[in-house]
């Protein structure tokens, strides 16, 4: 699944409203894809390596299917934060 943010994220969070862990990955750690790093924000545990997302230059996809971040038929939430948020600013 792809996940249009209309920038690159610099920093990607996300949660199963079911209650998993909120996983979270940046551009700082590792800057190329496949983003294999994460952390979990909600948890004591050290940093995990697995092959969840690719984190593009319009949004960030997931590489496989889990159920804490895209399985069937459930509701997640998500928050990212632009790699360069005033490049194409429109504002005065």
């Amino acid at each position: 699944t792809f996940i249009y943010t209309g920038f690159r994220p610099a920093f990607v969070a996300t949660l199963n409203r079911g209650g998993s862990p909120i996983y979270s990955w940046d551009t700082t750690r590792l800057p190329y894809n496949i983003a294999n790093k994460h952390l979990y924000l909600n948890l004591s545990n050290a940093e995990v390596t697995e092959n969840n997302i690719d984190i593009l230059s319009n949004g960030f996809k997931w590489r496989n299917s889990i159920s804490d971040g895209n399985g069937s038929g459930t509701t997640y939430l998500y928050v990212a934060f632009a790699e360069n948020p005033f490049k194409n600013s429109l504002a005065r």
